[in-house]
């Protein structure tokens, strides 16, 4: 079974050791396959590529608590989004 992370903006789950069920092979997010999705995405192991992690992505009111609670990483997200409605016309 997979590891979840169920809170994006969770210190330290990108260079969190994992290991591979299927074959034993051990790192970190860094060193998988990305296979992203609309929800969330599946890291998949760089030897037998089995589902190795996955993250859920957040949703707007996650990256909103995020931003206000001084993360670096959804304050940015949060500035890309709020950039992108202010482009979109009134009544959109």
């Amino acid at each position: 079974m997979p590891d979840l992370v169920d809170d994006y903006f969770l210190p330290g789950w990108r260079t969190r050791t994992h290991e591979c069920a299927a074959c034993e092979w051990r790192g970190d997010s860094r060193d998988m396959l990305l296979q992203p999705h609309e929800e969330l995405s599946e890291y998949l192991c760089p030897r037998c590529e089995d589902i190795v992690l996955v993250v859920r992505h957040p949703d707007l009111e996650q990256v909103r608590a995020a931003a206000a609670a001084g993360h670096p990483e959804a304050q940015e997200q949060l500035a890309l989004l709020q950039e992108y409605l202010d482009r979109q016309p009134p009544g959109r």
